[in-house]
């Protein structure tokens, strides 16, 4: 049986150093970093390696109820949710994830943008 993505790269503790350093870099975006002011990052870090994980195979799963309701109180528009795409193919990248695997989850990703980006 072909392994997953997820299993590929290393499983979630793998997944969970992107992710980290993703948020590294998120952090010092000055357009991105207020919408972390008030947060946990440790605990958003593990979200967000579970919500990574998911979309690589991995055994975590989340609804777009779930993300629809973590992302409408921060009123998210599209010039910052494009520029955390760029933020995370280059973040991607650098940890030596292929080009075809980085478009397979940013894809999946934008497919959530109309639950994510407020109206």
């Amino acid at each position: 049986m072909a392994q997953s993505m997820f299993e590929r790269y290393g499983g979630f503790a793998a997944v969970s150093r992107i992710v980290s350093s993703f948020y590294d870099r998120v952090l010092d975006s000055d357009s991105l970093s207020p919408y972390f002011a008030d947060t946990d990052m440790r605990r958003q870090i593990d979200h967000q390696s579970k919500f990574i994980s998911s979309l690589m195979g991995g055994p975590a799963s989340y609804s777009n109820d779930q993300l629809q309701r973590s992302h409408e109180r921060l009123k998210i528009n599209d010039a910052d949710f494009n520029e955390v795409i760029a933020v995370l193919t280059e973040t991607f990248e650098d940890a030596g994830v292929s080009a075809s695997d980085v478009s397979t989850i940013i894809r999946d990703i934008n497919s959530r943008r109309s639950i994510i980006v407020s109206k």
